[in-house]
């Protein structure tokens, strides 16, 4: 059975490629803060929220009307249909 150290029980090992600078980065605020850079790491995956997807449906959203006859949320037409008579 593998030793665990205690403190990482619920955790797991992982390796990460950081650029140049990234790492340069993350070495200066684990520094300036007195913590681990893991402990930095963990912090700001915690942090993270990605960028809301563009609403595809931002024309109804405004209070305009659709001018076709489809009742499929314009989210759920596939991107192919939506560009049909565009040229391409």
């Amino acid at each position: 059975m593998p030793y665990i150290v205690p403190y990482t029980a619920g955790m797991r090992k992982t390796s990460v490629y950081l650029e140049d600078e990234q790492a340069e980065r993350l070495a200066r605020l684990a520094r300036q803060a007195g913590r681990p850079q893991a402990e930095i790491l963990r912090a700001a995956i915690d942090a993270y929220e990605p960028a809301p997807l563009r609403d595809r449906d931002f024309a109804l959203a405004a209070g305009f009307p659709r001018i076709d006859r489809d009742c499929r949320p314009i989210s759920e037409i596939p991107e192919e249909e939506l560009l049909e008579g565009f040229g391409g």
